[in-house]
């Protein structure tokens, strides 16, 4: 009976065991690949670095970002450092499917220095304590990235000697004359494939060029979608050999240039009787513009112009249904009486998270981004001069 009773307990035993293992076993984390994204010092569209990391502590569909470790890299490489400790650290702050690789997420970062201060190109955290310390105004923002795709330092598909027929028949075009929409819809698919909020795309007035518009977003994740989707043309330009041009101006003549218009409303705006918020944002601009447009972009005065569906820099106007003034509140939106507005200043090169923070402060009348964070242009005196004289 004891033998009996000896070998029940051996078996149970040896159940147990199994199970246990057997979970363990299980349990083991399939690596996985981890790609951490930053803005490094120079500009938000051509300086985006990364690097991989294999992630086999948690499985890749249960990862959150703040199961995210902070990493770092070498500051003295991208320019990034001060004094001897060379070291720039990544925090990451936003995850997404990765729309190239298999088993993989992309890791949205900001840059801090060791002693844990924002490294001084942050400009996201910036944009964020603006937006989070503002949040019952629920602030919607849209963009339309307007930009030209180059080969060998010229838009692709243009003659090798000379210039296309004039613009006319590209805008929204179909057919021979239209160029690089494969790359295109590569690049709609791939962010789409990730989550970012692409809600159109488009070929725009010259050849080559093309748009693509990132929300509706509110708050800080506009900033982060229009920063992730030109990472995603980035990797698709690299495989190609191409490059993606976000210069406002990069054709000089009778070619329009790139801009990067900004939707924007409030959770006011948007209510019943919301025109008159919109009508009010547009009063308080009138007052801070000539600061403004330095949020948006640099070399903007080769594109406003006034010419080419652009108004001048030198002046603030707005209107219904207008395209040559600073700001358009929409047929649409006049007639409803509510809804959204339209900065038709900004250029195709802007710092997502400055200028959809420095337009929403100035819109409601807040304090917004300092100028200080801006590297000075030349244009800004003769722009301001211009305004003077015109008073």
């Amino acid at each position: 009976h004891s033998q009996q009773e000896s070998l029940k307990l051996q078996f149970l035993y040896f159940i147990v065991f199994y199970s246990t293992n057997l979970s363990i076993i299980n349990m083991t984390v399939q690596p996985w690949i981890a790609e951490y994204v930053w803005v490094s010092g120079k500009n938000t569209f051509s300086d985006l670095r990364s690097k991989y990391k294999t992630v086999t502590n948690i499985c890749i569909s249960k990862v959150t970002v703040e199961d995210m470790p902070v990493w770092n890299f070498d500051g003295s490489s991208t320019g990034q450092h001060r004094g001897d400790n060379t070291e720039i650290v990544i925090h990451p702050v936003a995850m997404y499917t990765h729309p190239f690789l298999e088993n993989a997420k992309v890791v949205l970062c900001e840059c801090f220095y060791p002693d844990g201060t924002p490294e001084k190109n942050n400009t996201r955290k910036v944009a964020k304590e603006i937006f989070d310390s503002h949040a019952e105004d629920e602030p919607m923002f849209g963009l339309e990235q307007e930009y030209f795709i180059f080969k060998n330092g010229k838009p692709f598909m243009w003659p090798e000697n000379g210039f296309p027929a004039p613009q006319a028949d590209y805008y929204c075009g179909n057919g021979s004359q239209v160029c690089g929409r494969e790359l295109v819809l590569e690049h709609y698919q791939s962010c789409l494939k990730m989550g970012l909020k692409i809600s159109g795309v488009n070929a725009e007035v010259a050849p080559s060029q093309w748009e693509y518009q990132v929300g509706p977003c509110i708050g800080i994740e506009n900033g982060d979608h229009m920063i992730m989707s030109r990472w995603v043309y980035a990797k698709i330009a690299e495989k190609y050999g191409l490059e993606i041009n976000f210069e406002p101006k990069p054709i000089k003549g009778d070619w329009n240039g790139s801009g990067c218009h900004m939707n924007f409303s409030t959770k006011a705006m948007r209510a019943e009787g919301g025109l008159k918020a919109i009508e009010q944002a547009c009063e308080n601009l009138k007052h801070t513009f000539l600061d403004d447009i330095k949020f948006y972009g640099g070399d903007n005065n080769e594109r406003m112009t006034g010419a080419h569906e652009t108004s001048k820099l030198s002046e603030f106007t707005h209107g219904i249904g207008t395209r040559h003034t600073s700001v358009r509140i929409g047929n649409d939106i006049a007639k409803a009486g509510k809804g959204y507005f339209e900065d038709r200043r900004p250029a195709s090169n802007i710092d997502p998270y400055l200028a959809t923070a420095r337009f929403f402060t100035s819109s409601m009348g807040y304090d917004g981004p300092s100028v200080d964070l801006l590297e000075p242009q030349q244009w800004w005196a003769a722009v301001e001069a211009e305004a003077k004289e015109s008073k």
